[in-house]
């Protein structure tokens, strides 16, 4: 009776430790990639001049995929950049055509 009650204990241990690794081993996943979006949204905010908003909506989007697949740390940082890149090109191409609409004059 007594063995059992040391094994029963032992194995409770093991579980907790195993747990607490996991939990231990998805913080440090989900800080990682929160640095991975943080990075990102600034180097292109900064190079593109692209609205914060769009770029955060675009990493979240990835985020959101990539937690999908059963390697979330590998799939997140290439599409997070293809993503932003997609918005990146998008802002640029809105601004040529801003650029290149005619202005009429409104008159009273």
């Amino acid at each position: 009776m007594i063995m059992n009650t040391n094994q029963d204990a032992g194995k409770k241990n093991v579980t907790q430790k195993f747990a607490d690794a996991c939990v231990d081993r998805c913080q440090r996943l989900v800080t990682l990639i929160a640095k991975v979006k943080t990075n990102l949204v600034a180097e292109f905010k900064e190079n593109f001049e692209v609205q914060e908003r769009l770029l955060r909506l675009a990493v979240n989007e990835a985020e959101a995929l990539a937690w999908q697949t059963e390697y979330p740390h590998l799939v997140f940082p290439t599409l997070a950049r293809e993503k932003v890149k997609v918005v990146a090109n998008w802002h640029q191409r809105q601004g040529l055509i801003r650029g290149s609409e005619p202005a009429y004059a409104l008159t009273s």
